[in-house]
């Protein structure tokens, strides 16, 4: 299960953060998603409410997304991050991920969703 949580905006609008693990062993096949690192991210999604920015997640791909409580619900500059990207949809590796040792910038989803190349 995904740490993570929400909150909510004056205009009614609802940024939800949640932490998702990554896969057990990098480069396993069936997990393209998963950064070099151990594969821990921090996915931001702006959206009307959060079964809606839920739902963005699992069509793309992310189907075992679930937000139960509010743990770890988006600071402020988060929140500023993902107002000022055009998608509303942004990861970094997780700041509790001991693999970064310096802030990351924010990246857009299709990053976190290309797969690698293939070598020859």
């Amino acid at each position: 299960m995904a740490a993570g949580g929400f909150c909510k905006l004056p205009d009614g609008n609802v940024v939800v953060a949640l932490n998702l693990p990554g896969a057990t062993a990098p480069g396993t096949p069936g997990t393209s998603w998963a950064p070099a690192d151990d594969g821990s991210v921090r996915v931001l999604v702006l959206a009307a409410n959060r079964a809606r920015a839920l739902t963005r997640l699992r069509n793309l791909g992310m189907r075992a997304v679930y937000l139960r409580g509010n743990a770890a619900p988006p600071t402020l500059d988060e929140i500023t991050a993902v107002l000022h990207h055009p998608d509303g949809l942004i990861w970094r590796t997780s700041p509790v991920c001991p693999a970064s040792t310096t802030p990351e910038l924010w990246h857009p989803i299709r990053a976190l969703l290309r797969r690698p190349p293939v070598r020859v």
